[in-house]
Order: C-alpha cells, then sequence, then structure tokens
C-alpha cells in the first residue's frame, strides 16, 4: 500500500508547473473550443447558447485555444471574439474579421478566393461549427488585469502564408542531416503545394445547397 500524503505539510508536495510565455509572434496549429455563455438572439444568427452578454452588455465568444502539435502542444490560450459592444461596431468588425480568417484557415480558402465554393465555406449554418474547429493560428501578447503578459490568438493564418501547409498537417520533414528541425526551423519551412489540386472549398457545398 503506498504511502499516504499528509494534508497538514506540503514541504513534499511537486512545484506546479510554470510555462513561460509563448513568444510573439510564433504560429502554431490549435483547436478553438467555446465556453457557452448562454446567450441567444435568433435574428443575429446567435443561436445554441453559445454567446456570452457581459455586464457592460457586451456580446462575445468565450474562446479556448489548444495547440496541438509542435513546442507548445497542449497549451492554452484563452481570447474574447467580439460579437456586439454598445461602444461602437469596431469589436464586432475585429470579431468577424477574425473568424473569417478562421474559416479560411480551417477550411483551406485563400483570402482573394471568390468562387462561389469559397464563398459558402466562409459561411456559418450555427456557431456550433466554431466550436472544434482547427486552424493555425499567430500567437501574441497583452497585458492582463495585473500588467503581466499574457498571451492571446486574435490572427488566423490563411493558406496562402508559405508555413500554413506544414502546420496546418503538423508536418515535422527530416533534414538533409538527419535530425528533426528545431521549432524555428520548422516555422522557417517554405512550402509548395502541388500544382493540380481539388479547389479546397468543395467539400462545403452541399451544405447550402
Amino acid at each position: 500500500m503506498s504511502q499516504k500524503k499528509s494534508w497538514n505539510d506540503f514541504n513534499d508536495a511537486a512545484e506546479q508547473n510554470q510555462h513561460d510565455i509563448i513568444p510573439s509572434g510564433t504560429l502554431v496549429k490549435v483547436r478553438m473550443t467555446i465556453k457557452p455563455g448562454g446567450f441567444d438572439n435568433p435574428d443575429m444568427g446567435w443561436t445554441g447558447g453559445y454567446a456570452t452578454r457581459g455586464d457592460t452588455g457586451a456580446i462575445y465568444l468565450n474562446a479556448e485555444f489548444t495547440v496541438l502539435a509542435g513546442e507548445y502542444a497542449k497549451r492554452k490560450v484563452w481570447s474574447l471574439i467580439g460579437m456586439y459592444s454598445p461602444k461602437g461596431p469596431e469589436w464586432e468588425n475585429m470579431g468577424r474579421s477574425f473568424v473569417r480568417s478562421i474559416l479560411q484557415s480551417a477550411r483551406n480558402i485563400k483570402p482573394d478566393d471568390n468562387s462561389p465554393p469559397a464563398y459558402k465555406a466562409r459561411q456559418l449554418m450555427s456557431l456550433s461549427e466554431l466550436d472544434g474547429i482547427e486552424f493555425v493560428a499567430k500567437v501574441s501578447l497583452e497585458k492582463d488585469q495585473y500588467d503581466e503578459p499574457k498571451n492571446v490568438i486574435k490572427q488566423a493564418i490563411t493558406p496562402e502564408h508559405k508555413q500554413y501547409a506544414q502546420l496546418m498537417h503538423c508536418m515535422a520533414p527530416v533534414t538533409q542531416s538527419g535530425q528533426r528541425p528545431s521549432h524555428h526551423e520548422l516555422q522557417s519551412e517554405l512550402y509548395r503545394g502541388p500544382d493540380q489540386a481539388p479547389h479546397p472549398a468543395e467539400g462545403y457545398g452541399s451544405q447550402w445547397d
């Protein structure tokens, strides 16, 4: 029988994990989950209880991003995605731009692609489609309420970026020396896709037909 730990003396307790801040500008593949806030407005397409309404009247998605691969795998970052602010449209516009980029990253759509499949891929039938979505993100830094640095994610990386495909597919090629590249080297790798491929948004067309 293993020796019981004392709940009077904590000198033999392990130190809690201390995670350093992820450097600003780091690109990672993440899975986004949404903490439901219970606020709905069907006229705006806000259903399923995913939106949160704050004390000031601001409405947002309370998002958690889990890093899926690489040096920072399993690390979590939290950010709010603005949907409405009584102070004006800027926060909502930023949130809509972010979600557009998330969809383009997750569904492999370039920003300048205006084809019918791409148009449909930038649409949501429900906010539930954002809960669990995976995409490539850029990590940034902000100050928290105690003026300490914290990581946030407010930018998605879309397919025209030279590192997108490698990170989206979690590829870690072996170098000529036979060694796996470092995280920094992985971020610097160039990717050139195949010359011919089906349109990446074709799989989303049937959802709205």
